[in-house]
């Protein structure tokens, strides 16, 4: 039988190949195997903007809600936000929803171990075994939450920026900038982190339809002008320059 992991997680065809049943399978297994003997395991969540990623999405926190870890969705970021938030947040692991360069109908789960760091080889064999077998089903209080976790994005625009060299490094100052986001992952904080603090305008094309003014709650697009009370001034500042750079980008 081959083997289920590949060389950056579990890819296949999504909803053929890639089921829901198996993520939430394999969700499962990774709770059990990563955080044995932890009382209330936090796990990161978060993927890209593929169709396929809300289905999946939703099978793995039912994985691993079930199996008594919390949740933290941080929605659509790139694979390594992903990896930095795991770490930044104390997570025990985190789990990236892509097939990164694979053709759109396709989708992976990527799983990092604690600290953001790939897993090694015999960790997700384990995980494979552990498919095979009894899953514990806790119940009452012992089922696993779900957490939004909305300031994610701003969070890893500014680990970005102060691996430029922090406020005062502005390497683009004076310049005007194209950023075609490619309907990509990183579109919620490419543009944002080339104009933030770089100094240079930003004209921004090709944003997921997830950050499209059209697409917001009215609560969220309450909050790209003022802060709601319900987040904080970083998610209100991201959130205020996506929908300018979607703006900018739009045909006159």
């Amino acid at each position: 039988m081959a083997r289920l992991f590949g060389t950056d997680g579990v890819r296949g065809l999504a909803n053929v190949d890639l089921t829901p049943e198996l993520g939430l399978a394999i969700a499962s297994a990774a709770a059990a195997v990563l955080t044995d003997g932890t009382t209330r395991p936090r796990v990161v969540v978060g993927r890209d903007p593929r169709a396929s990623g809300e289905m999946l999405e939703n099978a793995v926190v039912a994985g691993l809600t079930a199996a008594g870890a919390d949740a933290i969705r941080v929605g659509v970021l790139p694979t390594p936000a992903v990896a930095f938030l795991t770490d930044r947040l104390g997570a025990d692991f985190g789990i990236m929803l892509s097939a990164s360069h694979n053709a759109m109908p396709d989708n992976g789960i990527k799983i990092f171990a604690a600290g953001g760091h790939k897993l090694d080889d015999a960790v997700e064999d384990a995980i494979e075994a552990q498919l095979t077998l009894p899953m514990p089903r806790p119940t009452g209080s012992g089922i696993g939450r779900v957490l939004d976790h909305h300031i994610g994005g701003g969070e890893y625009v500014e680990h970005l920026l102060a691996s430029l060299g922090g406020a005062d490094a502005r390497p683009l100052a004076g310049l005007k900038v194209v950023v075609d986001c490619a309907n990509g992952a990183a579109s919620s904080v490419a543009a944002t982190a080339t104009a933030t603090r770089d100094g240079c305008g930003v004209r921004a094309a090709g944003l997921a339809a997830a950050y499209r003014p059209s697409e917001l709650s009215s609560s969220a697009a309450q909050c790209l002008w003022r802060p709601c009370g319900a987040c904080n001034a970083a998610c209100h500042a991201v959130l205020r320059m996506m929908y300018l750079n979607f703006i900018r980008s739009s045909p006159a």
